[in-house]
Order: C-alpha cells, then structure tokens, then sequence
C-alpha cells in the first residue's frame, strides 16, 4: 500500500531538521505556498504534514517569524545513584539530574489529603482508605517545567510536621532527608519505568507535543524496617530526552 503523501512530505522533513541536517533550531522552514510547490501536493497535504512535524515537537509557529524548527531540547541521564546524597548537602536527585544550582531549583507544588484507592495501597502494602497526604510537583529547569510528579506519604507519618507544609518545599535532600527528619532511616528504594503517549494534561503541563512520548515512573521509599513510607505514583518526564542509566555489580 502507498504511504500517504502527507507522512512522506513529514518524513522528509524530520530528515532535514535531524541533527546535521539542513534546518537548525530557529531556522524557518518554507511558507505553505512554497512547501506546496516543492513536493507538488495540496495545501491541505502540507498542512497535515506540518501538524504531525508540530505534535512531535519538531517545530512550532511565531508570530511574524512562521514555521521555525524548535530548540532542541537537552538529553538528560539519569544515573541508578542518583539517590544518594551528601549530608546537608543543598540537591536533590532533581537537581542532579538536571545539572543545576539549588539556585536556579523552582516548583509549583499543591498538597491534598487523600485516601489510598486500591492502585495506591498495592504500592504502599496498606490497607484501603489510609490517610495519605498527596503532594503535586511541576520541576522546573531555567523555567521550562521538565517533570511532574504526585508523590504520597502516610499521613500518621508527617501529621503536624514541617514536611506537611508546602512552604518548606523544595526540601534539601528530597524525600530520603525529610523522612530522616521524622526518624525514617530510608534503606532502598524501588523504580519501574512505563514508556507511553502523554496525556492532554502531561502534554499541557510540560509543553510538549502530544506526539512526543514520555516516562512515566513509580518510586518506592522503603524504611530499613521494611515499611513503605513513600510513593511518587507517577514521577512524569518527556521519554524522547530521558536517559536512565543503571550499573550492576556482578560477582565473579
């Protein structure tokens, strides 16, 4: 069978805005009209060619510029230690993720009492209906939101403590210091990794198109007593720029 015109004039395109390719980030890429006369098709071809190009987040339309090729957005490698952090250190695995200063750290944070469903007492080895408090993060990178997260912890637990409160938001140290705080000595945590299509809300707050895929990810963190004491369900980032590096020790 034929491919339709449209996905051949796209695919030729992606070809020319591929790294080393004909189009650099911010470079415009021909009018409709001229698009139109190049590969001798319709408007309408072209403009379905550009809509696919623009839902992958390869370009997007200015005002008095047109169509330009989007900044490429950095590739960001997350390594497996990311976790362990330097007493009193000011980071967090966000931060070292993402390469920046606790300066240039910001989030948009919500906090909510809920109850745990039956997804979310699975996770925390509860039983049905346990107060939790539900904690909603957008994390910023020099103002471009690069991950979201609603992460859960037992309300017995943080109940009248300075982690309740948003205001102490972000925490030096993340979760593992926070627990700390309520003397939680935090000995593993666990992650699954889920690559999918974002949703119109995961699209919306990460601004990115909703043809780029992303990684989802659960978080696990488990007191050296074995209870679960928190849960990020789900831990949300672009998938087309996410890199998660692991290292295994293997005895000879």
């Amino acid at each position: 069978m034929a491919q339709p015109e449209y996905l051949r004039i796209a695919a030729d395109l992606r070809r020319r805005i591929a790294v080393g390719g004909e189009y650099e980030p911010g470079d415009r890429i021909p009018t409709l009209p001229e698009l139109c006369s190049q590969y001798g098709v319709s408007e309408i071809t072209v403009r379905n060619a550009l809509a696919l190009l623009r839902n992958e987040g390869l370009i997007e339309s200015r005002a008095r510029a047109g169509t330009v090729v989007r900044k490429r957005p950095a590739v960001h490698r997350m390594p497996a230690d990311r976790y362990r952090q330097t007493p009193g250190s000011r980071s967090t695995a966000f931060t070292k993720d993402q390469g920046i200063a606790w300066s240039e750290y910001r989030l948009d944070k919500r906090f909510e009492r809920v109850q745990a469903d039956a997804e979310l007492a699975a996770l925390f080895e509860c039983e049905v209906g346990e107060r939790l408090l539900a904690r909603h993060f957008v994390f910023y990178d020099s103002d471009q939101p690069t991950q979201m997260s609603t992460s859960y912890v037992r309300w017995a637990d943080v109940a009248d403590t300075p982690v309740a409160d948003p205001i102490n938001e972000p925490w030096p140290g993340g979760t593992r210091a926070q627990m700390a705080s309520l003397g939680i000595r935090v000995s593993a945590i666990t992650e699954s990794f889920q690559a999918g299509m974002p949703t119109d809300l995961e699209a919306a707050t990460l601004r990115i198109g909703s043809g780029v895929p992303v990684l989802r990810y659960t978080r696990r963190h488990i007191a050296d007593t074995g209870r679960v004491v928190e849960v990020a369900h789900p831990i949300v980032r672009r998938g087309d720029t996410t890199i998660v590096d692991f290292r295994v020790e293997l005895d000879d």
